[in-house]
């Protein structure tokens, strides 16, 4: 028997437990546990949408396809790691096989992506806001329909009510002349409020030329696109433009896509709002040729520059011009893409 007030006890391997290392502690500080910063590398397309937005006013020819905000541009040789998915990985092995083959990037065809285009509800919403309509009274300056594609600024002189019971605005314009018409043919002569803007949105634009045609809002700003609008006039004409240029029509159709005239580009805009957020876009760099439509026929154009959803083509016949959206139906091979596209979801409803 020892002298000593403690007993010894075997040693052992095992380590206590915490409920018994609270009990037997005495020390209030030990109880404080050390704070540890554990440090993340972001991936580019993060760093590059944390970067202040440059924005543009109009195309230029000056226009850089190399901007760090435009994550669209694709290079051959890299992965990308921004937010937009290719459709197949095994048609980037193909391509990327074929070029070596054939030793000319500008033959190469371009990866067709469904873009994540923005990270938060208002940069995505396509739903009209409920909001209470403004009034339309006679007196009013607004902006009415001359034309399919020309609409210019007048008064309303007078509300007529028909039999049916729609409203018909009788306008007299600046520029000499009247014109019966109705609600969905007349925008507000004001700058609408944020609030107000959705993609899908009927606006009425006004143009560098300060002539106001029709349009759909297509995008709205985010860092993605450099703050800007997007809208497509009823040409199917693409244009990034800031909140001054813009006109709200008055009372829009529920589907205000009947207000389009053109069958092709209206069957474009339903498959592009039915996409979105993820509408389908192709990813090319300056220098590459492909084919692009123009008065019905496909010409040969080389992409001389890249902005976010837009890229300017040079047709080589007779070198103009042309800004066009990276997903239109004019671009041979999204028409074939959405082509294959469509057929497969016409068997997969048809199962």
């Amino acid at each position: 028997m020892s002298d000593s007030p403690c007993e010894s006890v075997p040693s052992t391997s095992e380590s206590p437990n915490k409920e018994t290392q609270l009990k037997d502690s005495c020390d209030p500080l030990s109880l404080i546990k050390n704070a540890v910063v554990v440090l993340t590398r972001l991936p580019d397309y993060k760093i590059s949408a944390l970067r202040p937005p440059t924005p543009q006013q109009f195309y230029s020819e000056d226009d850089s396809c190399s901007s760090s905000d435009s994550d669209m541009l694709w290079e051959q040789d890299d992965d990308s790691s921004d937010s937009d998915f290719s459709l197949s990985n095994n048609k980037r092995k193909t391509q990327k096989k074929n070029s070596s083959r054939n030793g000319n990037d500008n033959e190469q065809a371009p990866i067709i992506v469904s873009s994540a285009f923005a990270h938060c509800s208002t940069e995505t919403t396509k739903v009209r806001p409920n909001l209470p309509e403004k009034e339309v009274a006679v007196g009013m300056m607004i902006l009415a329909k001359r034309k399919t594609m020309k609409w210019q600024r007048g008064k309303i002189v007078d509300i007529v009510t028909k039999e049916d019971g729609r409203l018909k605005y009788k306008v007299c314009f600046e520029q000499k002349g009247r014109s019966l018409v109705s609600g969905h043919h007349i925008a507000f002569d004001t700058i609408p409020d944020l609030e107000q803007l959705y993609v899908g949105a009927r606006v009425v634009v006004r143009f560098p030329d300060h002539k106001f045609r029709p349009g759909v809002l297509s995008e709205l700003p985010s860092r993605k696109n450099r703050l800007r609008f997007l809208v497509f006039i009823d040409d199917h004409t693409p244009l990034y433009l800031g909140l001054p240029s813009f006109h709200l029509v008055c009372r829009p159709l529920d589907d205000i896509l009947e207000d389009i005239p053109d069958d092709t580009h209206k069957a474009f805009m339903t498959r592009y709002l039915k996409d979105w957020p993820y509408p389908h876009l192709t990813q090319f760099k300056a220098g590459q040729m492909l084919n692009v439509q123009l008065n019905g026929v496909y010409q040969r154009s080389e992409v001389q520059a890249v902005d976010c959803s837009v890229m300017q083509v040079l047709f080589q016949d007779t070198q103009v011009r042309e800004w066009i959206h990276r997903g239109s139906i004019r671009l041979q091979h999204m028409a074939r893409f959405l082509d294959i596209n469509t057929v497969e979801e016409q068997d997969y409803d048809s199962d």
